[in-house]
């Protein structure tokens, strides 16, 4: 079934793996025809994750990360869409020397070829590779096809995860394990046997229910790993740990543990059980279904995780709904009720008279804001509304016909709008920033010069920088080749600062990002 843990259970092979002393390499096959993830609704399929180099992601890629610490780019990520459009590529232009183009094998060839380019670019020693979706769904079957062919070329260095579900039937109280025998009955007509099972459920699995999965699928019982909840997903390395799961990869496989270190992972996991002081953050935004708010904003949350956990607080997420705001501007007033608040990424005109409601809010307030990619716009926005007295100032995005564009559409994104070029057409990826002196963000990072990822059409308008500076908006980071402005803060405030980057990408769980660990730090202050 979808959302079992897949990704978190590939992050956490890759990260064990790497403490046996292993290069590892990550990737992500997504059945999906689209080219890259930029273009889905993120309350459909999550948050969009963006690489290094500018690629438009599953959510999956930055639990990769976060577990391993690798880099991530275009080549950790693989579409049916990408699979597809490369093959007619190839075809148009006569690179099959007149042979007919068939889905198989040529479909397989193209994924297999590019799981072995990402593990040459990569220098890996070990690829761990994820599909997404389900074993019975009609459209993974040419993954599987790519897989079985790996393994049939070269049968010692292809080895199969299945990760599957064991219901607890509230009314028997008991494990089930038929869908998962079921399951690798599927697996098995796709012509691959599962060299290890991991068993999600909601409590640790049984040594009858392993022995009967034994059975099932010929597998020696230390191959079946019990997969059960956890307090978070950074438990989940350790929870594999504590059966030996890398040893008996690394034994299957034929190789040898190089080294043994998983210490400051597992400290980590233990500490973060404890925390008993609890910190407050306010999420304004407005994709708030709560069936997938988590998904949406992913990222976020494991930054607040991450900077709170570094603090010694347990982190409480409140899921705030701008637009409630701009129906009932009394409502604000339970912002008092929080330590911080942060306005994530997103994108449209629905919801943000609520969010530059609650962004004045909290200055007058002095309520701790960070504010992500738009959350910074709609910082600037605010501003120039109740300190610069604009009152109809607004992004284009917003408004086109404002009289005050503060915010606008970057100059080589006209064009691109007008033509409705969408696809993987942002400002996207890492570009670096100069930090002023005697900012907030200057003291967090500790440098002159950073590297943050971007993903966005819309800019801070030159033209009120003077004005904004003189009011008390300091421009405290900028982008010297576009004269961008990356980082705004308000003076006279504990913390008011927005980016026009997406620091929750590089957030890492035993290195908070240095943005998320002082927005954090001045919450406290203010609890």
């Amino acid at each position: 079934m979808s959302s079992v843990g897949k990704g978190v259970a590939a992050a956490s092979i890759g990260n064990i793996l790497q403490s046996k002393g292993y290069k590892v390499a990550n990737i992500k096959c997504d059945m999906y025809v689209n080219i890259d993830a930029g273009t889905i609704r993120p309350a459909e399929h999550g948050e969009v994750f963006v690489g290094e180099d500018g690629i438009e992601a599953d959510q999956d890629l930055g639990n990769y990360e976060r577990f391993t610490n690798n880099v991530c780019t275009r080549d950790n990520y693989i579409t049916t869409g990408q699979v597809y459009q490369e093959i007619i590529r190839r075809e148009r232009n006569l690179e099959f020397k007149g042979e007919d183009v068939e889905v198989v094998p040529d479909i397989p060839n193209e994924i297999i070829r590019r799981i072995k380019t990402c593990q040459k670019k990569n220098k890996a020693e070990i690829v761990v590779v994820e599909f997404g979706g389900t074993v019975g769904e009609y459209q993974l079957v040419l993954f599987l096809e790519a897989a079985r062919m790996m393994k049939a070329k070269n049968p010692k260095d292809v080895f199969f995860v299945m990760v599957s579900y064991l219901p607890t039937p509230a009314l028997l109280g008991e494990q089930k394990s038929k869908p998962t025998q079921f399951a690798i009955r599927t697996l098995n007509s796709a012509g691959i046997e599962p060299d290890f099972i991991l068993c999600r459920a909601d409590k640790p699995v049984s040594p009858d229910i392993k022995r009967t999965i034994s059975t099932v699928c010929s597998l020696p019982e230390e191959r079946i790993i019990s997969a059960p909840d956890v307090y978070s997903i950074y438990d989940v390395p350790v929870n594999f740990e504590k059966e030996n799961f890398g040893e008996t990869v690394l034994k299957t496989m034929g190789l040898k543990p190089r080294k043994k270190d998983l210490k400051e992972w597992t400290k980590f996991s233990k500490r973060i059980k404890n925390l008993s002081k609890k910190v407050t953050i306010g999420i304004v935004g407005k994709y708030f279904n709560f069936k997938s708010c988590r998904d949406t904003y992913i990222s976020v949350i494991e930054s607040i995780n991450h900077a709170a956990w570094s603090q010694d607080r347990k982190p409480e997420i409140l899921w705030l709904d701008s637009e409630k705001y701009e129906k009932n501007p009394s409502l604000l007033e339970e912002l008092d009720n929080v330590d911080g608040i942060i306005v994530p990424g997103g994108f449209g005109k629905r919801g943000t008279e609520g969010m530059i409601l609650a962004a004045e809010y909290a200055r007058k307030n002095k309520i701790p804001y960070f504010g992500l990619c738009f959350g910074v716009q709609i910082l600037a926005i605010a501003f120039a509304r109740y300190v610069l007295g604009l009152e109809d100032a607004n992004s284009t995005e917003m408004n086109p016909k404002t009289k005050n564009p503060v915010i606008t559409t970057m100059a080589d994104q006209v064009e691109k709008i007008k033509n409705k070029q969408y696809g993987a057409t942002m400002r996207l990826g890492a570009y670096p920033a100069v930090l002023i002196k005697d900012s907030l963000s200057r003291r967090a990072y500790g440098t002159i010069e950073i590297s943050e990822r971007h993903r966005h059409r819309y800019e801070f308008n030159n033209k009120y920088r003077e004005d904004f500076e003189k009011n008390g908006l300091k421009i405290a980071g900028i982008n010297k080749e576009l004269n961008l402005v990356e980082i705004a803060e308000v003076k006279d405030h504990p913390w008011m600062l927005g980016t026009q980057f997406h620091p929750e990408f590089k957030s890492r769980p035993l290195a908070p990002h240095p943005l998320f660990r002082e927005f954090i730090k001045a919450a406290i202050r203010k609890s």
